[in-house]
């Protein structure tokens, strides 16, 4: 474990597999001087499957028979962002535009599920009510014992406004004064036509996680949510820190305590996406990730 300034303790992402198969590295800037190697990814591999030996690391115990590892004194969230969009890949802005998952993000949605079920039992799936964060939640769900997934509009996607449907490279043309707002550094800037500001996104989604964190203390929960808003829920627990990209499926570990205290124990997991791949750009609901 590094502990680190003003951000509590992270744990970097454990090597699933061993390290000659391993295509990429987690980049995660934070307050002071701390850097580890940047990421390096293909943008999409073809979805093969091919039959290895199980790593002696990785359990394959069903997670039901497994005890929570939440301590009674806290929640133990995993948070995960959705599985891949056409829009993703075409870098077309989506906010609260329901979007279906591709294929591929179906497929980084299975192995998230399967790598989740592996791991200590989850006792909720928490979901933004978007298809595209649902439906990964459901494959988390369906995967660890049946859970039923519960919908929290809360963990919605920033609302855009004007910019949503469009490119990054159409925005500035068709609603300038939208993509204006997007790219301002002022917290509390709306988006025309409806957008949200940074502000407003930060107070509905970490309000949406705190009320699940007290009403599970001392359990392990799910909740999968956008880029932009799981941003957000970095800012709460380190406000001096910046994240690194959110990549599609990727695994964030908070803890919240008695005392509403957020503690970010491991960043940026995509150490289950092997056979799929990922795309190197996190695009969506901000400048980086969504």
């Amino acid at each position: 474990m590094t502990t680190l300034r003003n951000c509590g303790t992270i744990q970097l992402p454990r090597q699933a597999f061993p390290p000659r198969t391993l295509h990429r590295h987690l980049t995660l800037p934070v307050a002071g001087s701390f850097t580890t190697p940047r990421l390096v990814s293909v943008r999409r591999r073809p979805i093969r499957f091919v039959e290895t030996d199980e790593p002696e690391s990785v359990s394959m115990t069903d997670s039901n028979s497994i005890p929570s590892s939440a301590h009674p004194a806290y929640t133990e969230i995993v948070v995960v962002r959705h599985g891949e969009t056409e829009w993703n890949a075409d870098k077309r802005i989506q906010g609260h535009v329901d979007v279906d998952l591709n294929e591929v993000g179906r497929q980084q949605a299975a192995l998230v599920a399967d790598r989740l079920s592996k791991e200590s039992k989850i006792s909720a799936v928490y979901s933004s009510d978007l298809k595209r964060a649902f439906d990964t939640a459901q494959a988390i769900a369906d995967r660890c014992g049946g859970i039923e997934v519960i919908k929290e509009p809360g963990l919605r996607e920033r609302h855009l406004g004007d910019l949503q449907g469009l490119s990054l490279s159409e925005a500035a043309k068709a609603s300038p004064e939208a993509y204006e707002a997007f790219l301002s550094h002022k917290t509390s800037q709306d988006i025309p036509g409806g957008g949200e500001s940074l502000d407003k996104l930060y107070e509905r989604s970490t309000s949406s996680f705190q009320r699940i964190a007290a009403k599970h203390r001392g359990e392990r929960v799910v909740v999968v949510s956008h880029g932009g808003t799981i941003r957000s829920l970095h800012k709460r627990a380190c406000p001096s820190g910046r994240p690194a990209k959110i990549l599609n499926t990727s695994v964030h570990i908070f803890h919240i305590s008695d005392g509403d205290e957020w503690t970010i124990k491991s960043w940026g997991d995509v150490s289950h996406l092997n056979q799929t791949g990922f795309l190197e750009s996190g695009f969506g609901g901000d400048r980086t990730s969504g």
